[in-house]
């Protein structure tokens, strides 16, 4: 039976934690979200949690298993898998003894939902109500989708002893193995780009290619910053015999998280060449896919599967949404840093929760925090940044690295080190002491805060679900890390989930009046991108100096994109003169920008 998706949006994934349980939460009410495969110690806490709470047999999956951590992603999913669809049977029986459930659950559906005029239909007919209104409910209602995260870049080699494992127990090979083995039928998101052996461990699992009624039980959906990095994936993995179910276009910087900035291109033109193009991406890979089936003696669909283009990033309201959907022909918007201040959707602890409603636009930071190496959107103020401070403060500079998720750099440790752990700032502080006769007071200083400013990613990201759900938080203290988008500047109030349905669907805003469009933002954040990559290099390049070059002409274009765009639009009609406003403020503030030159550096 073909799933009519009851909703235009979905939760994204939200740090290790705050979409942990979301499906738990929501699914029954048709949202789909997506939790985080990356903590598996985590993901066991949370099954023992929730077995206990819904009187499930438990049993503890510790690391002397010989696959602990792909088996401790398969038991929880199949538990979330189990709970949810509880819920759901629950909820439909709710739905047909009630008319004030049925009622309250159309209000959180789209106005232009065809369920949702079906639904009324039955109530002004009123003839064998509840005969009628169960068939259709059998019929037409289904969970949320239970969709998974898998960061490709936290991959990293384990060990027993000094022994190195196999690839396939790597972190993120092993979080596929947990998926791939569970009982859920949903997809898969990879984020951060493209890691060549995790795409090729795909094809050890036959629920990601096409049965005999060409569908597929497990899907994949990449995460993507713009439409080259989307083909270039897309096809390499259509080589494999494996299908792209979704393209999520993400906003490079107007995102929460880890940010990956495009080369100036902003979200408008990056929709508007999906949009144009989205043909030319399905044919391309359907050829490729073909192709390889049939050298691998296996079922191939003579058609190209669905495939669906998304996009998420900065959205925040009701008209932005239905413009996304309408000019750029998308299947989904993805709405996640606003369910943060949403308790029923998202998991996380009320000191954090309050931290949120009360920051103001300047709060909300891009920082360097991430061992990963790539700017991290972040919130000032949080109880990690108070510790790690008083850490720094008492010569104690780092983390203990429990949970070694991102113990990636083998500059000291052939096993691999994390940036932000205490035995990696030892070393780096020391051999910085030792320079420290040759540097000025500013650049030690400015060398010593680059060192110790990277946090605890995988302690603190993971600490609000246990504050929350008071389990009790072993070893070193981290408080709390929260990634949101700068888009949550402008929602300072906590609110129900009917709430925020309400503001994504009908208008009824929760929002601050002084919030600037969508695209607005984002071309602000590239502009202070742009200045702070030319400030803060002290040696020009050749290739830098193309670079920006590239990158302040992809914004001009952009911004030319913008002004023909709102010019013949029939949305933002009351903001349309202010928008042009700023579009071209911005555009006075880029042109202001002076690029050096090679003779002049």
């Amino acid at each position: 039976m073909t799933k009519t998706p009851l909703h235009t949006f979905h939760i994204p994934v939200m740090g290790l934690a705050y979409t942990i349980d979301s499906p738990i939460r929501v699914a029954q009410y048709g949202i789909s979200s997506v939790i985080a495969l990356a903590d598996d110690d985590l993901i066991e806490k949370m099954r023992n949690f929730y077995s206990a709470k819904f009187n499930l047999p438990y049993e503890e999956i510790t690391q002397k298993f010989h696959d602990y951590r792909a088996e401790r992603i398969t038991s929880y999913l199949n538990l979330v898998d189990k709970i949810v669809k509880e819920k759901f049977e629950n909820f439909k029986t709710e739905l047909t003894e009630s008319k004030t459930a049925l009622e309250n659950f159309m209000s959180m559906l789209p106005n232009t939902s065809d369920i949702k005029k079906g639904f009324q239909n039955l109530l002004d007919d009123g003839i064998a109500f509840k005969e009628n209104i169960q068939h259709y409910i059998e019929s037409h209602l289904f969970p949320g989708e239970i969709d998974v995260n898998i960061m490709t870049k936290l991959d990293k080699d384990n060990f027993v002893k000094n022994e190195q494992l196999s690839i396939e127990f790597n972190d993120a090979h092993a979080a596929l193995r947990g998926f791939a083995n569970s009982n859920l039928e949903s997809s898969v998101v990879l984020s951060a780009g493209m890691n060549p052996r995790l795409f090729g461990y795909f094809e050890n699992f036959k629920d990601f290619f096409p049965n005999e009624n060409n569908e597929l039980r497990k899907k994949i959906i990449l995460k993507v910053s713009d439409f080259r990095s989307a083909m270039i994936q897309g096809n390499f993995l259509a080589k494999k015999g494996l299908w792209v179910s979704e393209y999520r276009i993400e906003s490079g910087l107007n995102c929460g998280g880890h940010a990956f900035a495009t080369d100036g291109l902003l979200l408008g033109t990056i929709l508007e060449e999906f949009k144009q193009k989205k043909e030319q991406l399905t044919q391309s890979a359907h050829d490729l896919m073909i192709k390889a089936l049939q050298l691998k003696n296996q079922l191939f669909p003579e058609n190209p599967l669905p495939l669906k283009i998304t996009v998420q990033g900065g959205v925040g309201t009701a008209e932005e949404h239905e413009f996304l959907l309408n000019k750029y022909n998308v299947d989904a918007v993805g709405w996640g840093s606003p369910f943060l201040l949403v308790p029923e959707a998202t998991s996380v602890d009320k000191e954090t929760r309050n931290l949120l409603m009360n920051a103001k636009e300047n709060d909300f930071y891009l920082s360097n925090i991430s061992p990963l190496g790539v700017p991290f959107n972040t919130l000032k103020g949080t109880t990690n940044e108070f510790l790690k401070q008083k850490r720094i403060q008492e010569n104690k500079a780092g983390s203990s690295c429990p949970k070694k998720f991102l113990a990636l750099s083998k500059e000291y440790d052939p096993h691999g080190i994390c940036t932000a752990s205490k035995k990696y700032q030892d070393i780096k502080l020391e051999e910085l002491e030792s320079k420290k006769d040759s540097l000025c007071d500013l650049e030690f200083e400015k060398s010593k805060i680059k060192i110790t400013e990277k946090s605890c990613l995988c302690v603190g990201l993971a600490n609000a679900s246990y504050l929350e759900n008071d389990i009790k938080i072993k070893g070193q203290s981290q408080g709390v890390v929260i990634c949101p988008g700068p888009n949550l500047a402008y929602f300072d109030q906590e609110v129900s989930l009917k709430e925020m349905l309400q503001h994504i669907y009908q208008g009824k805003s929760i929002l601050r009046t002084d919030r600037p469009h969508l695209f607005v933002k984002e071309l602000k954040m590239y502009v202070d991108y742009f200045k702070n990559e030319i400030e803060s290099v002290s040696e020009v390049t050749s290739n830098q100096l193309k670079k920006w070059n590239s990158f302040k002409a992809n914004i001009l274009k952009g911004i030319e994109y913008y002004q023909n765009l709102f010019s013949s639009t029939l949305y933002f009609k009351n903001d349309e003169e202010k928008i042009k406003n700023q579009f071209n403020f911005y555009k006075s503030e880029l042109n202001a920008i002076q690029i050096p030159t090679l003779e002049l550096a």
